[in-house]
């Protein structure tokens, strides 16, 4: 269920986040930032769901889902079709977060 997590906390984030930006660099209506505000407060509540023993490593492992997700709504929201450089770094902030969250931990 992580990455179920991990993906509705990138969606709630990223979604509260360009409400800001449509409001303030769009010209959009403020009323945008009430579901800016309820998707940001869904996007902190998704991430304490997280199977990870402690919130820094649930975090720094989210950093590349989020970078993933970005790239992904540029893409299908915004219709920019990522380059390659785009889609180099979400590859590479995939495989750190992996790295973060599956790898194996001491006693």
């Amino acid at each position: 269920m992580t990455i179920v997590w991990y993906i509705a906390a990138a969606i709630a984030e990223i979604a509260g986040c360009f409400a800001f930006w449509a409001w303030l660099r769009l010209d959009r209506s403020a009323l945008w930032l009430a579901p800016g505000l309820l998707s940001l407060a869904f996007f902190a509540f998704a991430l304490t769901r997280v199977d990870a023993g402690f919130a820094g490593r649930a975090y720094a492992a989210y950093g590349g889902v989020y970078i993933a997700a970005s790239v992904i709504w540029l893409w299908i929201v915004e219709r920019q079709l990522p380059d390659r450089w785009d889609i180099i770094g979400a590859v590479a902030a995939l495989a750190g977060a992996a790295i973060i969250i599956l790898g194996p931990r001491g006693a």
